[in-house]
């Protein structure tokens, strides 16, 4: 990533730190998961920087963005990617979010007023109350115990649980894991946003992505779309929850199928 570019933009709450693959062309916004950073986008946006001017922020208590007191539920992390998106001055830019990053970019797409032009959902955390909860329990002592733990202990447990995905991909997830500060769990805590309401008032065209083994259930993705003409599925075999660190080729072709479809025709 010789040519790409670092920055931080300062979203008012926060100040959010972000990596920048450059040039003119269509701006395309990754948000990742809890427990993630910017670059764990890496391969993907390799794949997709011919065609994008692709934009990976570190969420609030992720990476290199700072750790305000308070604030780490989703209407916070909308806020910062407002701050982000017109800091940086970007025209009416696709949003893409992963997990946390999927719930994050709905907000902002069932209210986006312009702001972005299309939205990409992969697998993002649309839980029912009950399942919130269970999420939400341990969670945060678990990554507790983590921090504890050395790189090289965590690597090696990933590459047993992941022996698929590539080493660049594990070592980044590694370090974001490390980097991940105890309050930025603050947004698993009940409830979250009443994803079906969100859907159905998306502006945008939106397509969600799902491995086939997701969080999210194709039968959930069928009522979603069913909710909001606007939506499109697609799933993306042997993939699960990480699509985009198990398959990120085939991630990044969908990704640029959806906003570039003449290019893939």
């Amino acid at each position: 990533m010789p040519s790409w570019t670092t920055g931080t933009c300062d979203a008012g709450e926060a100040s959010i730190h972000y990596l920048r693959t450059g040039g003119a062309k269509p701006p395309l916004v990754l948000l990742h998961g809890l427990t993630g950073n910017g670059a764990c986008w890496t391969p993907v946006a390799r794949s997709l920087e011919p065609d994008f001017d692709v934009v990976m922020p570190d969420a609030r208590g992720h990476g290199r963005s700072s750790t305000p007191l308070h604030g780490y539920r989703y209407d916070d992390h909308a806020s910062d990617v407002t701050g982000l998106i017109r800091g940086l001055e970007l025209d009416a830019p696709t949003l893409l979010g992963h997990s946390m990053g999927g719930m994050t970019a709905a907000m902002l797409a069932s209210r986006s007023g312009g702001l972005i032009r299309r939205a990409i959902l992969a697998d993002p955390t649309f839980l029912s109350p009950q399942r919130q909860r269970e999420v939400c329990d341990g969670a945060a002592e678990r990554h507790g115990r983590l921090l504890r733990r050395s790189r090289d202990d965590l690597l090696a447990e990933l590459r047993v649980r992941h022996p698929l995905r590539t080493t660049e991909i594990l070592e980044l997830l590694v370090e974001a894991r490390l980097q991940t500060r105890m309050d930025a769990f603050d947004v698993l805590t009940p409830p979250s946003p009443g994803f079906r309401q969100l859907v159905s008032t998306i502006e945008v065209p939106t397509l969600v992505i799902l491995g086939d083994s997701s969080v999210l259930s194709m039968e959930m993705a069928g009522e979603l779309q069913s909710l909001n003409p606007r939506v499109r599925i697609e799933q993306i075999r042997n993939a699960g929850h990480g699509l985009a660190y198990d398959q990120p080729e085939r991630f990044a072709a969908a990704v640029r199928s959806f906003i570039m479809p003449e290019a893939t025709a």
